[in-house]
């Protein structure tokens, strides 16, 4: 079908990448200039080729896609921070609903674009906090989860295992947020997550399910 092109996935392995600083540079010249600012205002290099990685897959996928010359691509930010597409007859394309979505944390930048579901996405890379033990660093996000889902946390097992399940609920709100393009505003804890071991993911908010939302959660790595 025409509109699985607009379905996309892509994930970036950024460990496996160490540019020079003139393969950094000639990356960069790919994008306009005015990406450049949002790239090398981050003062440590890995950021840097955080942000690249994340400028560089939004225009190559609309690229693709849409095959639009990345000189003919203008992609701007909500207030909110969701990337959208500037099109002067977005009607007139193949996907009139087309919209993407960028993560990007550890080792991966990922996108994911829908031509006409909203679409969000999360990646989150973790690791057992130092300075504090796991049920304090859980406590200081009480505000943001449901009873149901604390229940989940704190019965996973280990430390390790509420951390992953704590995050894995955490992806999933953002995910979610992202997609509708509301940011960190969002009354997370109106937000309730339901699973059978991560599979069926369903939404609910403020006690409503919303059906014509589908989650999926995938392990890049085991943290």
């Amino acid at each position: 079908m025409e509109l699985e092109v607009g379905v996309q996935k892509w994930v970036v392995e950024l460990s496996k990448w160490k540019p020079s600083s003139q393969d950094f540079a000639d990356a960069m010249a790919l994008l306009p200039q005015h990406e450049h600012l949002s790239i090398t205002r981050f003062v440590k290099f890995e950021d840097q080729k955080r942000a690249l990685t994340s400028r560089l897959l939004q225009y190559a996928l609309v690229h693709q896609v849409l095959n639009l010359r990345f000189e003919e691509i203008a992609i701007r930010r909500t207030l909110e921070g969701k990337p959208y597409l500037v099109c002067d007859n977005m009607k007139s394309m193949r996907f009139p609903n087309f919209n993407f979505n960028v993560s990007h944390h550890g080792d991966y930048v990922g996108i994911a674009s829908e031509p006409l579901c909203l679409v969000g996405l999360d990646i989150v890379s973790y690791s057992l906090p130092e300075n504090e033990s796991v049920h304090e660093f859980l406590r200081s996000f009480l505000s943001y989860f449901t009873q149901l889902e604390w229940r989940n946390i704190f019965s996973s097992g280990s430390s390790r295992e509420m951390l992953k399940t704590f995050y894995r609920y955490w992806s999933l709100k953002e995910a979610f947020v992202k997609a509708t393009g509301t940011g960190v505003g969002y009354k997370l804890d109106s937000v309730e997550f339901h699973h059978t071991c991560w599979d069926n993911i369903s939404v609910r908010v403020a006690d409503k399910e919303l059906s014509d939302w589908k989650f999926w959660c995938l392990e890049l790595d085991p943290n």
